[in-house]
Formats: structure tokens, sequence, C-alpha cells
């Protein structure tokens, strides 16, 4: 790291008037702390490269995993699976963690592979650009700090940008109001509790408010498909087998690993075990739920896979219970005592609680990004109708500029960390051919457009394309934005296959491009 002074006259976007101050310089800056940084920032030391920085916006690692501390908050991936490769998870009593088991392993990976003396945290940045001049980056964090790298890896996540949706009245609703990822933790909750929304977060937050307040109201726009959820502790016999026998960790990785792209990813594509997945989630149903017409409010009129699967086995029994009502009415606004739905009913709400999902499609929000020639990449998103990705890590024209989890890189059927962990491979092959090549490297035109049609080659075979069901991971005009079409195994197969020398080419510098003009 080194420190230069900026040149008089300087203005950031945060400016009011020029200013001169020094710039913090590094080789590699990643922003964001969750599984994408961290994972970046591991293949980084295991290279050897030191002069490297984390900006995280928070005041810890964690990602999601810090945000979402709603009651009941867990992962529905098995631990051996939602973990890093590099330091693979080995708790022999733990099948599904909850939020503060993995946010605990996540700080003590942090410590444990030396990567927080390269963390600084509570640093947002608002805005990067690129010098054609000295083809090199230059961030502005939100207190106007300018850090100055060669390459810049985004880890931001797709999951941690709220959706709360505007209705009318809100502003004269008496009671407290949070979305679920910004629990207010000081809200009494033993009152009357709405709960807008039937995905993943509300339907592990439900029962545990059931058990405290006097009344749950839950809001379904459209049920989810439901799969059984097996015990999150192993049990006496798996703890010793895993505590005990050799390698056991790694094959029983290995094998729900294998066992996701073999029966969960099919489900997406209308094939083999969708059918059987729907007859287990239908029984799973029927046996949890034996009122009738509640039943048939939580059974989805759409194909399994066309939204997220969820993997639960609380939710049901919890909307069984007497004091808890669901809601499939539209809602219509607030009132200053509760929700009112479009037949004209208002019940009341001491608490509401937005479980309505995140903005999951605005790729680096409320970032502006700069690059070669000072186009700016949501401006290009925004011309091409849809954030797009050179599998969902680089862009033609943004040098030296990556992605972890950016465009079509979520895996809706197996471990988004491991998706993660191959990005964050290829990005260490293409930060090697720069500095083989001593210039910053960027995909070219050509690559992106093979890899663009093959990407919707795999969308076309999807139950997402012709699907009505609205999924997080899409638009609504019916976009896909967010999804990997395959499974991770050919995620990988294709990520290996594509070679960095032959998809990216030398970023022009400014005399090369005046040349050529």
């Amino acid at each position: 790291m080194t420190t230069v002074d900026v040149p008089a006259g300087f203005a950031g976007p945060n400016d009011a008037a020029p200013v001169s101050r020094p710039v913090i310089t590094h080789d590699v800056v990643i922003v964001g702390a969750g599984f994408g940084g961290l994972t970046m920032a591991a293949q980084l030391k295991q290279a050897g490269v030191r002069d490297f920085l984390i900006l995280e916006e928070g005041p810890e690692v964690g990602g999601v995993w810090r945000e979402n501390t709603y009651p009941g908050c867990s992962c529905d991936v098995p631990a051996h699976l939602y973990c890093f490769a590099f330091d693979p998870y080995r708790d022999a009593r733990v099948r599904y963690p909850d939020q503060r088991e993995i946010l605990t392993y996540m700080r003590e990976v942090t410590d444990r592979n030396g990567l927080r003396a390269h963390l600084r945290c509570d640093s947002a940045v608002v805005a990067a650009d690129y010098s054609d001049t000295d083809r090199t980056w230059t961030l502005t964090t939100s207190t106007g700090e300018l850090i100055r790298a060669e390459a810049v890896v985004w880890a931001l996540g797709q999951l941690h940008r709220p959706s709360v949706p505007r209705l009318p009245g809100s502003e004269t609703f008496g009671g407290r109001a949070f979305h679920s990822a910004r629990w207010d933790h000081s809200a009494d909750l033993s009152g009357q509790i709405a709960v807008v929304g039937t995905g993943s977060s509300a339907a592990q937050m439900i029962p545990e408010l059931a058990r405290v307040a006097a009344g749950v109201t839950v809001y379904q726009r459209s049920p989810s498909w439901v799969l059984p959820k097996p015990a999150a502790s192993f049990g006496p016999l798996s703890r010793r087998a895993l505590a005990r026998v050799p390698g056991l960790h790694e094959l029983y990785r290995a094998g729900i690993h294998h066992a996701a792209d073999l029966v969960l990813a099919p489900i997406m594509r209308a094939g083999w075990s969708a059918r059987p997945a729907e007859l287990v989630a239908r029984a799973h149903l029927r046996r949890q739920v034996r009122d009738r017409a509640l039943r048939a409010a939580l059974t989805p009129d759409y194909r399994i896979g066309e939204k997220r699967i969820l993997l639960d086995s609380g939710f049901y029994p919890a909307l069984t219970q007497p004091h808890v009502e669901l809601v499939t009415d539209r809602i219509d606004g607030l009132g200053p005592e509760g929700i009112r739905t479009v037949d004209g009913t208002e019940r009341r709400a001491d608490v509401i609680v937005w479980a309505t999902g995140f903005r999951a499609s605005e790729f680096l929000a409320g970032v502006r990004i700069r690059g070669r020639g000072g186009v700016d990449l949501h401006e290009r998103w925004r011309d091409a109708g849809r954030p797009t990705a050179f599998y969902g890590l680089a862009v033609p024209g943004f040098p030296n500029l990556f992605m972890i989890a950016g465009p079509h890189s979520f895996t809706p059927s197996n471990s988004n960390p491991s998706v993660k962990h191959h990005q964050a491979r290829y990005i260490m092959r293409c930060l090697a051919l720069s500095a083989d090549r001593g210039a910053p490297v960027e995909v070219t035109e050509s690559a992106m457009a093979r890899y663009l049609d093959r990407l919707d080659h795999g969308l076309a075979r999807t139950v997402w394309c012709d699907g009505v069901a609205r999924a997080w991971w899409k638009r609504a005009d019916g976009t896909i934005t967010n999804a990997w079409p395959g499974t991770v195994g050919e995620f990988e197969d294709a990520i290996v296959g594509s070679d960095p020398a032959e998809s990216f080419a030398n970023a022009p510098d400014r005399e090369f491009a005046r040349r050529t003009t």
C-alpha cells in the first residue's frame, strides 16, 4: 500500500469544491465482506498477493448473515455445503445452521485465515472511475475518501437491498413497521403481528412469532411449494461417524453437492425429478394441514421450480394454530391501526413485518461505475435491456473490474458459495493474465456474445421463461436477471473451460485509443 497526493483541483462526486487530499493505493480492492468477498480475499492470500484491501460498509463481516437477525433465521442448505471451499465446515453436530452459527463461522474463518488484517469496516463505496490515462480505478467512499487500485472486485451479493412496498396510508400507521432484514429488536412482539409475505424468511419467522404473539396475521400473495426439512442437528450415530471416520466430512459434502445437481436442478427444467418433488410437496402439505380450505389456499397453481422452493417443516403447523390467520386477499393500503385489504376489511396490527424480499435485480445499485471512456455501467445495462456479465463476473469496457455474484450467477438448487468459489478462481486467472501482459484486461464483446447465446439457450429450457409465478430472480416484465439456468457442475465446467487468454483482451491505453479514432 502506498499513499499519493490527489492533483490540485480534483473533485470527487461528493465534493462541494475542489480539494487536495491523499489517495491510498492498493493492488486489488474487494468491495464486500460476505461469502464472496472473503472467498476472493482468501484466493489472493493463497496466491501470495499481499497488497489488497477489503472494504465493508457494515460494522463486521457476514453480509446477509450479519443483516438478517429475525427470529428463526437459518439456512436451508446443509452446513457442509454452505461453506467456504478453502476452509470447509466440520461441525459434526449441525446439519442446518442458524444465522448465529453461520456468522460465527464466517468470523472464525476471517481470523483463522489472516483476512482481518486486510479488512476495513464501515466503509461504503459510492463511486468507481477508471482512468484511461494511468489505467487504474479510483474508488470514492461515502466519506469522500479516495482509494486507487489496479483491480476491483465487487462482492456485494444480491440479497441485501430490502424491497418494501409503497402502499397508500403507510405514513398513517401508528405501530412499528420494518423489513425482515432490518429487524427492530426493541419492538414488542406480544401483541398482534402482521407478516406480509410467505417466502423463505416469513416461513422461518412465523413459527417463532406465533410462540410469543397474541395473534399473527399472514398476508400471502402467492403460495410456495414446500418440501420437508430434515432435523437441524445430526443424530447420535451420524455425529459419532463424522467425528471419528477420516474423510467422512468430505464424502458427505461431495454427496450432497452431487445430489443437488442430480435431483434438485432438473426441477428447474421440468426434468425427471419435478413430478416426484411435487408429489412429496403435496403429501407434506396434506400431512401437516388438515383443513381443506387452508390447504387449498396454500397449494400453488404453478409448476414446481418456477419460484424458489422452500425447505421447511415448521411453517405449515404454525399456520394451523387458532391465533394465526392466513389472508390471501390483496392489500389495498394501511390505516392508523393496521392493514386494509381490497375487500374492505381492516385487520389490526401492532407490528408489521415486511417479509417482501429484496431488490435483487438492481445489481450494484447506489454505486456509480464508469469504465473506459467514461461509459456508465448502469447505462450500459439499461441500454441492453437487462444486466449481464460474462459468467456473472466481467463486462466489456470495464478493465480489471470483476464481480462475484453478478447477473445470472445465482443457483436456486445448490450452494451459492460454490459458485462464488469458481468465480473467484477465474478472477485469479484474469489477474494473472493481466500481470503477465502488463496491462489491465477486459472481456471481449465477441466472448460476451458467445456467452449470452449459451445463457439464453439455457434459460429457454427452464420453467422460468414461460412461468406464471413471480420469482425474485425475475423482473415484473418476466426478464430473468439473477439465476443461472444449469447445475453448479455445469457452471464449473463452463468457467474452467473458458480460457481468459482467449476471452479477455488488453485494455487499450489512451494513446492507442487516440490513434485508432
